[in-house]
């Protein structure tokens, strides 16, 4: 079954403007199938960024009808018959032009963040990990970087300033799961509240909506994140040290052992 819709569509860079088009979608097609019949046929200067087209490279991440979406994975069937569908570009970054925007902001982020940090005592049998260690990290690097979440917080998004101190929530939660991994050294509690702007999170789950692979970002690294930091800074024997001048709070000192209530799991020590 072929019908026409009306397409109105980002053109132009940051000051640009939407233009109508009237385009064919056939049944069973998606938003990224009528951007290539309108680069074919009307517009063939159309700027869009696509790759595999089976939601997994993230690369086609735009805004449906005001909504953050992969253009490959949204179906024309869940418009009614006659709405405008609206794409634009993704508003936290600068638009290159058109549907295309510069996201190095989110790669200047990630090469900040420390590299895996193996034990030096890891011993001639290499590492050993209970399962269950491995499934919480397994979440997280579901990821496919379409910067969606990055996208859609508002702590960014609203706010261009805090771009220099506010890694987003796809590198806070690359840090969650370097700090979970039981086999990295680095202690990066402090790193994350004072480098990577952890603070500045406040847990509005707008991200985890979002996310096209499910990861509950906020329940499962934002969330445990914060406590873990909270349970170093503020933790009584640690304040207390400081008080005396035995030691600073934010020292590298040895954990225990234990379980912290809602990170999913026993800390390190």
């Amino acid at each position: 079954m072929t019908a026409k819709r009306t397409f109105r569509v980002w053109r132009g860079g940051g000051d640009g403007a939407l233009a109508d088009y009237e385009v064919e979608v056939n049944e069973g097609e998606v938003v990224l199938d009528v951007l290539h019949r309108l680069q074919a046929t009307q517009a063939p200067d159309l700027a869009v960024r696509w790759n595999c087209k089976a939601g997994k490279c993230g690369s086609c991440s735009m805004e449906i009808n005001g909504r953050p979406r992969l253009s490959c994975m949204t179906r024309m069937s869940v418009f009614e018959p006659e709405e405008t569908v609206t794409v634009t570009p993704m508003r936290t970054f600068p638009v290159i032009r058109d549907l295309v925007c510069d996201v190095s902001y989110n790669y200047a982020k990630a090469r900040e963040i420390p590299s895996f940090t193996p034990p030096a005592d890891a011993g001639p049998e290499g590492y050993r990990m209970a399962q269950e260690d491995v499934q919480r990290s397994q979440e997280f690097r579901k990821c496919i970087e379409c910067f969606l979440c990055n996208n859609v917080c508002h702590v960014i998004r609203d706010h261009e300033e805090n771009k220099e101190h506010f890694s987003g929530p796809r590198f806070l939660m690359r840090v969650a799961e370097l700090e979970m991994h039981p086999e990295d050294s680095a202690d990066r509690r402090m790193v994350a509240q004072d480098e990577f702007g952890l603070g500045y999170c406040n847990i509005t789950k707008c991200c985890t909506e979002v996310c096209p692979e499910g990861i509950k970002i906020t329940d499962n690294a934002l969330i445990p994140l914060k406590e873990r930091v909270a349970g170093r800074r503020y933790d009584p024997l640690v304040w207390l040290g400081s008080k005396i001048g035995l030691r600073s709070p934010d020292a590298d000192t040895p954990r225990v052992p234990n379980t912290r209530p809602g990170d999913g799991g026993p800390a390190r020590s």
